[in-house]
């Protein structure tokens, strides 16, 4: 049986606040990374624009924040770095070590 998506909650996710879960969610919809018509671009409740990538699971429809560390932890994604962490453990996802680049 087909969810309706009108009916979701929406959640709105920041790398901060990302989990094991919607990490896993995030990879296996979009193994080879994300493109830009996968973005999704609104104005949030304060009126800053956003952009997110969406997953959805059970009855929420989670829209991740698009950020340099999040196509970092996606590409780096282990399924076995997270066997000791609950699926909804936001401290489990880690941020990624952002080298700059001496070229500039």
């Amino acid at each position: 049986m087909k969810t309706n998506n009108k009916n979701l909650k929406r959640v709105i996710v920041d790398f901060k606040k990302l989990t094991p879960e919607i990490l896993a969610l995030l990879v296996e919809k979009y193994p080879f990374g994300y493109e830009e018509e996968n973005i999704i671009k609104f104005k949030n409740a304060k009126g800053e624009s956003v952009e997110a990538v969406e997953v959805i699971s059970g009855d929420t429809k989670y829209l991740v924040k698009v950020s340099v560390k999040l196509e970092m932890t996606m590409e780096n994604y282990d399924e076995d770095d997270y066997t000791d962490f609950d699926d909804n453990d936001p401290d489990a996802v880690q941020d990624p070590t952002l080298e700059e680049d001496d070229d500039y």
